[in-house]
C-alpha cells in the first residue's frame, strides 16, 4: 500500500474516453469521469459515505491493460488513459447485474422501491430481461416489521451503504455485516429485531438503501381509513418547508408545490382541517423559551437544555447518554402540541413529516395518530388522480390555541444545533466533560447542512 499523501493543490492530467481532463491529485476515477460527463454506473457508491467498492459495477480499463479497476476506489494518476465503456466492460457489468438478480426476489411491481430502485434502473440500462443464473437459496424470508422501519433482507444487495450510514455518519452502530462468501449478510447483532437493538429509527439506513431492502412503515392505509370514516374528523398539519420535497416526490419542476396548492390537494384527499405546522412550532419555541428563562433565572436545573427534533433523537440520548437525560427539555414538541389541540372528541390527528425518524414514538399517545412522510403523501395524491400542478391556491385553517407568546429575554443565549447524530455525539461528549458553554443544544436526526452550527436562541 502506497504511503503517498495526495496534494489537492497539484493538478493531474489524464484522458477519459479520449477527452482530456485535469483534476486535483487524489481525485477518484469516478469523480473525474463525472467532471468529464462520462457515465459510470454505480450501486454501492453514495454521496457523503465512505466508498467500499463492493459492487464492482463501476469497473473501468486503464492504459489498455487487462486488469479492471473500481472507479470509485482508485485515484487517477498523471497521463493515464481511462476507458469507461466498451463491449467488454458492458458485458462484465451486465453479468454482475444478472448475478445480483439471480439472488433477488422478482417482485418489482409490489416492491416499495419500484421505479425508484437503482438495481432496477441498471437492469433497464443494460437490457437485462432474464438471468442465465439460478439460485438454490433458502426459502423466502418474511419481512421484519420493526416499528417505524421494515426489513426485507432477501432484497439486500449487500452494498454496505446502510452499515456506513449507521456506523460512521450516525454512530449508532445498530447494523453491521457478518459471515463470509455466500453467508455474507447485513444484519443486527445476533440478528435481533431493530426494536431490541441500539437502533434509534433515524431512518438513514432507509435513505441510502438503493433497493427495497429497508423501507418505512407506510401509514397510507390507516390514513385512507381515517379519511373514509364519516364518523370522525381528520386534522392534518403540514410545514411550508416541505414543498420542495413534495416537488421531488411528485416529479414536478422546482417551485410547483406551493403551500396553497398543497392545502387544496389535502382537502381533495378528504382532510377536514389543514393547519400550517408553523403555528404549533411557534408554540413549541415559546414553551422552550420560558423553560430556558426559568433555568437561567432560578437555577436548580442543569444547562444546557437538550432539545430533540424527533423521538429518534430522544432515543439516541436514552441509549447512549442516559446520564444526560435530566437535561432533556421537558417541553412538548410541535407534534405533541398539535396533537393535544386537535385530538378532542372524534378527531384523528395526522402529521406530514420529512423523514422516518418522526414515526418512532407514536405509541406514547402524545403524538399524532398517524404520521406520513412526504413520499407517502405524494403516493396518496397520485392514487387519488389529482393533477397537482393545475390546482388552485387555498388558505390554511387557523389553529385555535390558548397559549400565549413567550417573553423572549435571552436573544443572546448561545445555542448549538447538531445536524445528524454523529455530530450530536461531539456536543454531548463536551457536555459530559463540562466544556459546553451553550444554554441550549438542539439535536436533529438527519445529517443536514454542515453538521453543526452556532446561533443565538432566537435567530
Amino acid at each position: 500500500m502506497s504511503s503517498h499523501i495526495p496534494d489537492p493543490n497539484k493538478s493531474v492530467n489524464l484522458t477519459i474516453d479520449g477527452q482530456p481532463v485535469t483534476v486535483p491529485e487524489g481525485t477518484k476515477i469516478l469523480d473525474a469521469a463525472r467532471k468529464a460527463n462520462a457515465f459510470i454506473p454505480t450501486l454501492c457508491d453514495c454521496p457523503d459515505l465512505c466508498r467500499r467498492a463492493v459492487c464492482r459495477i463501476c469497473v473501468v480499463e486503464c492504459d489498455g491493460k487487462g486488469k479492471l479497476l473500481a472507479a470509485c476506489a482508485n485515484d487517477v494518476w498523471e497521463g493515464v488513459n481511462i476507458v469507461t465503456n466498451n463491449s467488454r466492460i458492458a458485458n462484465i457489468r451486465k453479468t454482475i447485474i444478472e448475478l445480483l438478480l439471480a439472488d433477488h426476489p422478482q417482485e418489482c411491481l409490489t416492491c416499495p422501491a419500484n421505479t425508484n430502485c437503482e438495481l432496477q434502473s441498471l437492469a433497464q440500462i443494460y437490457g437485462v430481461r432474464e438471468t442465465p443464473f439460478t439460485c438454490a437459496g433458502a426459502a423466502r424470508r418474511a419481512v421484519s416489521k420493526d416499528g417505524a422501519l421494515l426489513r426485507d433482507m432477501d432484497k439486500c444487495v449487500k452494498c454496505g451503504r446502510c452499515v456506513e450510514a449507521c456506523q460512521t455518519v450516525q454512530t449508532v452502530r445498530a447494523i453491521n455485516s457478518s459471515g463470509r462468501s455466500a453467508n455474507y449478510r447485513i444484519t443486527t447483532a445476533y440478528n435481533q429485531p431493530y426494536e431490541d437493538s441500539p437502533c434509534v429509527f433515524c431512518g438513514q439506513c432507509r435513505t441510502v438503501c438503493p433497493v427495497g431492502a429497508i423501507y418505512e412503515n407506510d401509514q397510507s392505509a390507516p390514513a385512507w381509513d381515517a379519511l373514509n370514516n364519516a364518523e370522525r374528523e381528520t386534522a392534518v398539519q403540514f410545514s411550508r418547508t416541505l414543498c420542495g420535497e413534495l416537488d421531488n416526490a411528485l416529479g414536478l419542476s422546482k417551485g410547483t408545490a406551493s403551500p396553497g396548492k398543497t392545502v387544496t390537494a389535502l382537502k381533495r384527499l378528504g382532510f377536514d382541517l389543514i393547519y400550517d405546522a408553523q403555528s404549533a412550532e411557534s408554540l413549541a419555541v415559546a414553551e422552550l423559551a420560558r423553560e430556558l428563562q426559568n433555568r437561567v433565572k432560578n437555577g436548580g436545573k442543569p444547562l444546557p437544555i437538550i432539545n430533540c427534533c424527533s423521538p429518534s433523537a430522544v432515543k439516541f440520548i436514552e441509549n447512549f447518554y442516559p446520564d444526560l437525560k435530566p437535561r432533556l427539555s421537558p417541553c412538548r414538541s410541535a407534534r405533541e402540541i398539535f396533537a393535544s389541540l386537535v385530538k378532542k372528541g372524534k378527531t384523528t390527528a395526522v402529521s406530514i413529516e420529512p423523514c422516518v425518524s418522526f414515526k418512532y414514538g407514536q405509541k406514547s399517545g402524545k403524538e399524532p395518530d398517524i404520521t406520513l412522510t412526504v413520499t407517502e403523501l405524494a403516493g396518496m395524491i397520485k392514487l387519488a388522480g389529482i393533477d397537482f400542478a393545475s390546482l388552485p391556491e387555498s388558505p390554511f385553517d387557523q389553529l385555535k390555541t390558548e397559549l400565549c407568546e413567550a417573553e423572549t429575554g435571552f436573544k443572546e443565549a448561545k445555542r448549538l444545533i447538531a445536524n445528524g447524530l454523529g455530530k450530536a455525539r461531539q456536543i454531548l461528549d463536551s457536555i459530559r466533560k463540562g466544556e459546553c458553554d451553550a444554554s441550549l443544544v438542539e439535536i436533529k436526526s438527519c445529517p443536514l447542512e454542515d453538521g453543526w452550527r452556532c446561533a443565538s436562541i432566537c435567530s
